[in-house]
């Protein structure tokens, strides 16, 4: 059986929704979450942006059992690779045995702030690669030294690292990154299902499990759920490179102003009805992944929860109990 966890959005809540979100997701029997790391959100619809480790510092103490992934964090351009090895490491002390840090290449809207250049792909999986290297270097303990073609650590030294080191999972899209993942990673990230993308990345000796992630709005009103979705989410319908190479909100609402509410009703689960909620996550399932994670949009969180608690979950569980 697929687990279904739990997809929180920094770009649309705040720290203290989140958390208080994730308190009540774990009361209704969810055990795992993903958590967005954005700088910006990508379009001021959403509306917010925390920093995604004091989120995580709070979510430890709110969860006692719910297991934490960023998804996923790019230790390239706008955080040195160190910084996030330390971060991720004071974290996993937090949530012993709850932490994985997902990492990926990024995206120009949250990368550039500090008008550092915004390099082509190639180059992005290339400091993705020595990124992952530099966070595993440090983890080993000690005084570490590291001189590479994008980051150079002198003497640097953790000294608050967790018993338990977390897994780094990749997100790959495209051949050439689901390639890296293959071969540098303890686990995948992708967002809808990308069957072939993970065949690929099992045929190329990728390890460790398999997650992927969709969006949808639940609500007692369908049309209503459309309306929310594509007033906070028209992004979802964007496809290619775009998202990795526009560089600011305003850009992204400027690339969204095509997309329909017929293109939203399309491609997102919305509204009351368990059949589309579930369709929408089974095509995930197909597909291979052995975690879905699922974000609401819009309002009244605590709904979706106990709505996907009571409906959509059982409805898994059963599935696989038969196909035992």
């Amino acid at each position: 059986m697929a687990e279904i966890g739990i997809f929180f959005s920094c770009e649309e809540r705040s720290a203290p929704e989140i958390v208080a979100a994730a308190a009540h997701a774990e009361q209704a029997g969810f055990r795992s979450a993903w958590l967005s790391d954005h700088f910006h959100p990508w379009n001021d619809e959403q509306g917010e942006s925390p920093f995604v480790w004091s989120v995580l510092g709070a979510a430890a103490r709110a969860t006692e059992q719910m297991r934490w992934m960023t998804a996923v964090t790019c230790p390239t351009v706008r955080t040195h690779p160190g910084i996030v090895a330390h971060a991720a490491a004071t974290t996993a002390t937090l949530l012993p045995g709850r932490f994985r840090l997902g990492v990926g290449s990024g995206e120009a809207l949250n990368e550039h702030i500090f008008g550092d250049r915004w390099p082509e792909a190639d180059v992005r999986l290339e400091m993705l690669e020595e990124a992952v290297e530099v966070i595993r270097l440090l983890w080993e303990g000690g005084f570490k030294h590291h001189h590479g073609r994008h980051y150079t650590l002198e003497g640097a030294r953790l000294y608050s690292l967790p018993d338990q080191l977390p897994p780094i999972l990749v997100s790959g899209f495209g051949p050439k990154a689901i390639s890296l993942a293959a071969r540098i990673a303890d686990g995948f990230v992708s967002v809808g299902p990308d069957q072939e993308g993970l065949q690929s990345y099992r045929e190329q000796g990728g390890r460790g499990p398999a997650t992927s992630g969709l969006k949808v709005c639940w609500g007692k009103d369908r049309e209503a759920c459309v309306g929310t979705a594509h007033r906070l989410w028209p992004n979802e319908a964007l496809e290619g490179e775009l998202a990795m190479v526009l560089p600011s909100p305003r850009h992204f609402e400027q690339a969204t102003s095509l997309v329909t509410e017929q293109h939203i009703s399309d491609s997102v689960a919305c509204g009351p009805d368990p059949q589309e909620h579930i369709a929408a996550i089974q095509e995930l399932v197909d597909a291979g992944f052995d975690e879905v994670y699922v974000g609401q949009i819009g309002p009244d969180h605590e709904g979706f929860v106990d709505f996907y608690a009571r409906e959509i979950v059982p409805h898994f569980a059963r599935a696989a109990a038969g196909s035992g």
